[in-house]
């Protein structure tokens, strides 16, 4: 009997009626309820919209410029109505039975009711907003509908490296707004690391003005090929920190400052180099990377990776930690302050003298032990401020800080272990799709990057409540988050390219119940809805690759492919003669049939290419009927 394989795709197209049919109406993240009713509500410029208590008026606001901006027109704003005018209520009545964070949205025919308090409210014009479909004439059309809705985790977390690159505080701005619009609560800013302390701290200004500068950087994928030799600096000033505080609570996002120690130190050591187990030895220089940097005196590094130079635990040492955190506290009201706590090599601390005698006259057991007493030291002083530590799972090794809150990156085993431990955990495994500096697809046409694997799918799949827990233990699992490490991200729009739209699906497994996910909707209804929007933006995105398409190989003799569209208006391009596939390539219109005699091959390359002309990397799937040679070409 013959194989008949079928490789099946979706698009969807830029209609009105499309976010109608879909079941969640549009939104991301899927609510938890969505109950649909007969009748639609008409918007358009008689519609009057209703604030009548202080916290709706702000939401008002935002409802309403977002109305102009896809309609060109605005609502007439009022406290009250009759009962016959067509409206857009948002109130604070009743938000007081709601559970934390949530909202309710009320669409009859006459009026549109959106009910919540705080981040609840703000929540539940995000979704009001999503909802509305692609304007038709004058007007939308907004299907009746129930929507009850509250997030599953209390933290919902994005997070963006600026010591590796640093980004302005303009683009901090609208990673925070991204991050609003789907219901990201915690903004987790890595401001300190080995190639730049991005901080400005008054008592301590060399951490600026020498560690927020290095004298170079690596060209291409560690190791490199060359050093570029071009300063490269940047910092925030504490009145920008307040700044972007202030700005990020009206989106209610909180923002937590990360300040590593005692590894990740080299720019502190650079300022002031008694802050080493070592002060007069140079910088080590990476033998991979003999270009990245001078062989004398301490520096910021200019290459990538973990670096043997960390804080020496001298009470010195401590009292300027200590005076640091003084003056980051008093920046950031956020509850959490992270400490780090990963990758800290223990070669310094084996070597030095003094670690050695500090270990046995504090009776710990190792160079682990040292570790944990850092961070444990560091926990007392910083709890006695009123705040908690969150370090990243390293922290686990010699032995967990009595209140320490652990970030689980390096698989599922350290959030695991934390939760059994009854300590909260934030689960974020690099091994489930959450660093979002890693590629997106497998295609030689993505950027250069650190490696790794970690396309959208792979996230909305991860469920971040390990099944081992058991249903006690699983109350300690209080969030998820993703991450981005900049080493290979320079630039604004490699960072939007590189989270969108694979923060769609964070949102999601951060927010939606289990039981209402569903990647056929996410991938073929509302994802491809939201990249049309931002299509139509100055925004950057990874294209998605024809739905359904994959890398490698298909074995058979007879091929039925049938491609669609990722997106509204988007048209999929391709070859079949392993050429390179272009807007001057076959336009796919119609299902590809053929078939392969034995020991042939046939090479089908895609490329997806929006209504403004973003293009999507090159997929290639070989079908393959008993090829001796099937190896994917570059």
């Amino acid at each position: 009997m013959k194989k008949i394989l079928s490789c099946i795709l979706f698009a969807t197209m830029a209609s009105p009626v499309f976010a109608q049919q879909d079941v969640n109406m549009g939104i991301i993240p899927a609510p938890l309820s969505v109950q649909k009713n007969n009748g639609t509500f008409v918007l358009d410029k008689t519609v009057v919209i209703v604030a009548a208590q202080p916290e709706t008026s702000k939401a008002a606001d935002l409802l309403n410029a977002y109305i102009a901006a896809q309609g060109g027109f605005a609502l007439r704003e009022a406290k009250s109505v009759t009962s016959k005018q067509k409206a857009i209520v948002l109130t604070t009545d009743g938000a007081d039975q709601l559970p934390a964070e949530g909202y309710k949205i009320s669409v009859t025919a006459n009026k549109i009711q959106v009910t919540g308090k705080g981040a609840g409210l703000f929540y539940g014009v995000q979704s009001a907003m999503q909802m509305i479909p692609a304007k038709t004439g004058e007007s939308f059309s907004i299907q009746a509908a129930e929507i009850n809705d509250y997030p599953r985790f209390k933290y919902r977390g994005m997070h963006l490296d600026v010591a590796r690159h640093y980004f302005p505080v303009s683009f901090i701005k609208k990673f925070v707004d991204m991050m609003s619009q789907y219901k990201l609560n915690n903004f987790h800013w890595h401001l300190t690391d080995d190639q730049g302390w991005r901080i400005e701290i008054k008592k301590y200004p060399k951490l600026t003005s020498v560690g927020g500068s290095r004298n170079g950087t690596i060209i291409g994928r560690y190791p490199g090929v060359a050093n570029d030799n071009q300063e490269y600096k940047g910092f925030y000033t504490q009145d920008e920190v307040k700044e972007v505080v202030a700005y990020a609570a009206t989106k209610y996002i909180n923002v937590i400052p990360e300040i590593e120690m005692p590894g990740h130190a080299s720019a502190a050591i650079a300022a002031y180099p008694e802050l080493s187990c070592f002060p007069d030895r140079p910088t080590p220089i990476d033998a991979k990377t003999p270009w990245a940097g001078s062989r004398s005196g301490k520096q910021v590094q200019q290459t990538w990776g973990v670096f043997q130079d960390v804080f020496v635990p001298t009470e010195n040492t401590f009292k300027f930690l200590e005076n640091v955190m003084d003056e980051v506290i008093a920046l950031f009201p956020s509850k959490y302050i992270h400490v780090g706590g990963d990758e800290c090599p223990k070669d310094y601390w084996k070597e030095s003298e003094f670690c050695q005698k500090f270990i046995k006259d504090n009776n710990l057991k190792d160079e682990h032990g040292l570790q944990s007493y850092f961070i444990q030291r560091m926990e007392k002083y910083i709890n006695a401020k009123g705040r908690s530590i969150i370090g990243w799972d390293e922290i686990l090794e010699g032995g967990l800080a009595p209140n320490a809150t652990v970030m689980s990156w390096r698989g599922l085993e350290g959030g695991i272990a934390s939760a059994q431990q009854k300590h909260d955990v934030i689960m974020t495994p690099s091994t489930n799709g959450l660093y979002l500096d890693y590629n997106q697809s497998k295609s030689p046409d993505e950027p250069t990057s650190i490696g790794g694997y970690s396309p959208m799918n792979k996230i909305y799949e991860y469920d971040p409540v390990p099944a081992v827990l058991t249903a006690e233990e699983q109350k300690y699992i209080i969030g998820v988050q993703a991450n981005l490490w900049t080493e290979y991200i320079k630039t604004p729009a490699k960072v939007e390219y590189d989270i969108l739209p694979r923060m769609y699906a964070l949102a999601e497994i951060a927010w939606t119940p289990l039981n209402r996910k569903d990647i056929k909707n996410f991938t073929e209804e509302r994802v491809p809805l939201h990249l049309a929007r931002l299509d139509k933006t100055d925004t950057h995105f990874w294209v998605p690759t024809p739905i359904g398409q994959t890398d490698g190989v298909i074995d058979g003799d007879r091929f039925t492919i049938d491609l669609k569209t990722p997106m509204p208006g988007a048209q999929v391009y391709y070859t079949l003669d392993g050429t390179r596939p272009s807007e001057y390539a076959t336009l796919y219109s119609a299902p590809l049939k053929f078939e392969l005699a034995k020991g042939d091959k046939r090479v089908l390359r895609t490329i997806v290419i929006t209504p403004t002309g973003r293009r999507s990397v090159v997929t290639e799937t070989i079908f393959n009927n008993g090829s001796a040679s099937v190896k994917p070409a570059k």
